[in-house]
């Protein structure tokens, strides 16, 4: 394969990015060539969809083609650009706390809780004005690799664009995360939940992509042996999970594991839980512990956020399209998977996670 040649304007790169952090992403092929009168931030994003193009790649469970990452997970090219782009140019802070899950694993519900949670002194969870009930937790707590560094054209300036602390969101694997997180020593909140569960979400959250792309709905049977072999979104799952939950084994004051099935049996407390972790515990001050933990789980709750005028007709923009905030809000239940899913693909699933997981000390069914 020729090699394609970048020109970048060196001093305005070692203004804005760092001309070192584009050299260790320069592979397939590329050369890097220096032009004054190039825009670096676009040079980057061109860069990067370039590398990524030369990624193998394959149809997966969604709409759009996805890439094969060599640390081993698979997106479509949009978000894996924009990881990478995060990569090369977030600047993590010891104070930053980052959602982070696998898609459809309760991230819209986990987004809301460490939002509530962590701004309840400027934002108080029982007030009819709070942010929550105007806008979606996907807004309040924004995606790195999907939103933020999504554009193709900029990098945000998040000191200016958010409070402190900074609340960030990703779907990226552990491994690939901006490795200035691993120096700054930021929290990361973690959320999983049954394989099977999370697979029908994804199923029908995806079909609503296909339905809006005029592709036709993939059947549940297809769409298990994609989900199986690892083609998901940010997947393969187990892979992802078996990251974040090694990482809070090794750094558990760094990263909080939660299950979805735990936090449903009991949201209370992990509210307290993810209160305590992130530095900001109930009952200090004048603050009521019962009522705020309570306040916060209502205001969190499915059946409170499923009911706002912005889930009902409000869309999140996303590299890989927009969404229609509905679609977000499913049913939330657990065991749904029962009533979709053919009895010898749920024991295929569970087999493989067994598989995975065996000797990890993990159990998520």
């Amino acid at each position: 394969m020729e090699a394609t040649v970048l020109r970048v304007g060196k001093s305005e790169l070692d203004g804005v990015l760092g001309y070192a952090k584009l050299l260790r992403h320069c592979g397939g092929g590329a050369l890097v060539d220096f032009a004054a009168e190039t825009n670096p931030t676009q040079q980057l994003y061109q860069h990067f969809a370039y590398l990524v193009s030369t990624f193998p790649s394959s149809n997966g469970l969604g709409h759009l083609r996805f890439y094969h990452h060599d640390q081993g997970w698979n997106a479509a090219m949009a978000p894996m650009v924009g990881a990478m782009v995060a990569d090369a140019c977030f600047t993590a802070r010891p104070s930053d706390i980052i959602v982070a899950s696998h898609p459809k694993c309760g991230t819209t519900w986990i987004k809301a809780l460490v939002y509530a949670t962590v701004r309840r002194g400027e934002h108080p969870p029982a007030t009819a004005d709070h942010p929550v009930n105007s806008s979606s937790p996907h807004d309040c707590v924004k995606f790195l690799e999907l939103q933020l560094y999504s554009t193709g054209k900029s990098v945000p300036d998040l000191d200016e664009l958010l409070e402190y602390p900074r609340l960030f969101a990703t779907h990226v694997p552990f491994a690939s995360l901006p490795r200035s997180m691993a120096r700054s020593g930021s929290k990361i909140v973690y959320v999983c939940r049954d394989p099977k569960d999370t697979f029908i979400s994804m199923w029908s959250f995806m079909n609503r992509f296909r339905d809006t792309a005029g592709l036709e709905p993939l059947p549940v049977e297809t769409a298990a042996e994609l989900f199986c072999d690892g083609l998901s979104p940010f997947g393969p799952y187990w892979d992802h999970v078996l990251g974040y939950w090694r990482a809070h084994v090794a750094f558990p004051e760094r990263v909080l594991f939660f299950r979805y099935e735990e936090m449903q049996r009991d949201p209370a407390a992990h509210v307290r839980r993810l209160a305590e972790f992130v530095g900001r515990p109930f009952g200090t001050g004048d603050e009521e512990d019962d009522d705020a933990v309570d306040s916060i789980v209502r205001l969190c709750s499915f059946e409170h956020l499923s009911t706002l005028e912005v889930t009902k007709g409000g869309k999140t923009e996303l590299a890989v399209g927009a969404m229609e905030n509905n679609a977000f809000f499913r049913r939330g239940v657990v065991g749904d998977w029962a009533n979709h899913l053919p009895p010898e693909i749920a024991r295929r699933i569970d087999a493989i996670t067994e598989a995975k997981f065996k000797g990890s000390g993990l159990r998520v069914v």
